[in-house]
């Protein structure tokens, strides 16, 4: 046998902890839970926000006068989003929102179609717009609030969501009792 010298026992005890300490890396990790996957939920999401506008029964309820042209764009997209043409739809409320801009119905039809797209940041945009110059109560509002509501939901934001819940049932006025 070979004599060794310190420096070769040296970079044998260098080498065995280094290979002690690469047996390590190979060891299993303990598991992160992963995050649950997002599922869609199981409802139409625009049918939740219109059913909070239709369930509304405030003694509010403002309607304003609608221009010929903007109304006629406003019911084609209608029709194209019955149909499931959500571009087109957009658009032609995209071209009604140049000829009437502030207009909160307006918006928050927009906002549901962005919904429908999928686009959920520009729902929760259209529909705050919507609400910052709507009547703040009644079935407009409960739709703002609704969408809200739901594009929380989509964020899994249940603190955000519960927030939004309340901001919908402020939008009720009711009316006074006669007897």
């Amino acid at each position: 046998m070979l004599p060794v010298t310190k420096p070769v026992s040296f970079l044998l005890l260098a080498f065995a902890v280094v290979s002690l300490g690469a047996c390590s890396l190979f060891e299993p990790q303990p598991t992160v839970p992963a995050k649950p996957a997002y599922t869609p939920p199981a409802y139409d999401l625009v049918a939740a926000i219109r059913a909070a506008g239709a369930h509304e029964k405030s003694v509010i309820d403002v309607n304003p006068l609608r221009d010929a042209g903007v109304a006629g764009l406003q019911d084609a997209a209608k029709s194209d989003e019955q149909a499931g043409r959500y571009a087109d739809a957009a658009a032609k409320l995209d071209q009604a929102l140049k000829l009437s801009p502030n207009s909160p119905d307006l918006l928050q039809d927009r906002a549901e179609i962005a919904v429908r797209m999928k686009d959920y940041p520009m729902a929760e945009r259209l529909a705050h717009q919507s609400w910052s110059l709507g009547p703040k109560l009644g079935p407009l509002c409960a739709r703002n609030w609704q969408t809200v509501v739901e594009m929380r939901l989509q964020q899994n934001d249940q603190a955000g969501a519960e927030t939004a819940r309340k901001w919908v049932q402020q939008c009720h006025k009711p009316g006074q009792p006669r007897y």
